[in-house]
């Protein structure tokens, strides 16, 4: 079911019904919070329930286990196992196939044709949120962040909570394992920011899908058009992806706002950001978070002078956990470079000074070169192959192939703009949103309208990027 269509809207409303008027206790509740989630997953592929109940039950009576154990020798095999589990499952279904192809395309190198039979299995949606998430308990347990709660349904009532199931964000358990325990009765000033956050993402969705067509045209193009339309196309691809994800993510945290439930920021403002650094300290909160906090630490952080070594390694994984492509795997090792590089700069003298500048000339400078990195990056990330991007690369910057022709600009402004208006809209949203909703008849105009016309412009049969992943 996608967040954008009539059978999400009569679903959520039936589930609404029943949750808001019919089952007003705590119990019941979670029982319908099991069973709507497992009907709203079960709409792209319904074989694959079983699959998210094994994860929570197995992490759930898993973390009983590590709790039992006083020592951490008797702790681990348990966690190993936990990780067995959850990391086999996404390895199997997400990554079986391109280690083969790939151990078949290097022997062909070799002089060796190899047929290696591939497992051609469909990847289940939202199998690597609902993983790192199941995961990142019995990692907390383990570690003595968190006790182990009680109550099985609860359990996998939040790691199948229906909003943010298929497209995160990744909730940690002790962020909503409680709010589960005890479903709080949302207030009305939440229940008025959820709608505001659902049309936010809704008009979000509707860009990005009209920012898609540009996108399209310059990545399934391998000649023959300009250096205008490559950057276009490109541009249009950095609104696309931010556009479609946070505007997921919108709509999940707005959903559950309306249900009681409060899912944590995952996007601030991303395109903003001064630096590499800044940037994932902005983008996909959540995931940046979970990688630094279970991957990246525990491979020992800064200690030891391996800082640049754990970097490359996170991010590398980073890459890899959005597809089974060496394209994710190239844009993971080119944001792990330009992190390192910006922390290696960081330190000298002489960029010190030039960091900590307060000069509006340098900010804009450091914008320009940061965004520009992060387009660069977008490239490895959407293109078919590490060839592809290649000759992407070189069409951006190949400045004697540049048009003149006035509807191309149109189209190129049209992009800039819209990318640009979804940022100031969620500067916006971030800043001044309360103001906004204390002014109703403007607050629930701007709801209708915007609504409506999401519904008149948009196009609902089309999937969510992060649905893939």
């Amino acid at each position: 079911m996608i967040f954008n269509t009539p059978i999400f809207f009569w679903f959520f409303l039936i589930f609404f019904v029943f949750y808001g008027f019919v089952f007003l206790r705590q119990t019941p509740r979670v029982y319908l919070i099991v069973v709507g989630s497992f009907i709203f997953y079960g709409a792209w592929n319904y074989a694959f329930i079983p699959l998210l109940a094994f994860s929570g039950i197995a992490d759930y009576f898993i973390a009983q286990q590590i709790d039992k154990h006083p020592d951490k020798a008797r702790k681990k095999p348990w966690l190993i196992l936990s990780l067995v589990i959850n990391l086999g499952i996404l390895g199997l279904f997400k990554y079986a196939d391109f280690v083969l192809v790939s151990v078949a395309d290097f022997l062909s190198l070799l002089g060796y044709q190899a047929s290696l039979p591939t497992l051609s299995w469909v990847l289940p949606v939202g199998i690597s949120f609902y993983t790192f998430q199941s995961l990142s308990y019995t990692i907390d347990v383990y570690r003595g962040d968190m006790k182990p709660r009680k109550g099985l349904v609860e359990f996998v009532a939040a790691l199948s909570f229906f909003p943010q199931l298929v497209a995160g964000p990744i909730l940690r358990a002790k962020h909503i394992l409680p709010q589960m325990h005890a479903i709080a009765v949302p207030k009305w000033t939440e229940v008025k920011h959820g709608f505001l956050l659902i049309t936010a993402g809704l008009i979000k969705k509707t860009g990005a899908d009209l920012l898609a067509i540009p996108a399209e045209k310059a990545f399934a193009a391998q000649e023959g058009l300009t250096s205008l339309e490559i950057w276009t196309g490109v541009i249009a691809f950095t609104g696309q992806i931010y556009g479609d994800f946070s505007g997921y993510t919108d709509m999940a945290i707005g959903i559950a706002l309306l249900l009681g439930f409060k899912i944590p920021l995952n996007f601030r403002v991303p395109y903003f950001a001064l630096s590499p650094v800044d940037f994932w300290r902005r983008w996909h909160i959540s995931l940046s978070s979970w990688l630094k906090d279970y991957l990246y630490i525990s491979l020992g952080g800064n200690r030891h002078g391996n800082r640049t070594r754990n970097i490359f390694i996170t991010m590398l994984l980073g890459g890899l956990w959005h597809g089974a492509a060496w394209t994710f795997i190239a844009w993971g090792a080119f944001h792990g470079l330009i992190i390192t590089i910006t922390h290696s700069l960081s330190n000298l003298p002489l960029f010190k000074s030039f960091n900590q500048s307060q000069s509006k000339l340098v900010k804009l400078f450091k914008w320009s070169l940061t965004f520009y990195l992060i387009m660069l990056g977008w490239v490895l990330f959407r293109a078919d192959s590490i060839a592809d991007a290649g000759s992407i690369f070189i069409a951006m910057h190949t400045l004697s192939n540049i048009t003149i022709e006035s509807s191309m600009w149109l189209v190129f402004s049209f992009v800039t703009i819209s990318v640009l208006l979804t940022h100031v809209m969620d500067f916006y949203m971030l800043s001044s949103a309360e103001k906004l909703e204390n002014k109703p008849r403007l607050f629930w105009l701007l709801i209708i309208l915007g609504q409506t016309l999401c519904l008149m412009i948009g196009e609902p049969s089309n999937e969510f990027i992060y649905f893939q992943f």
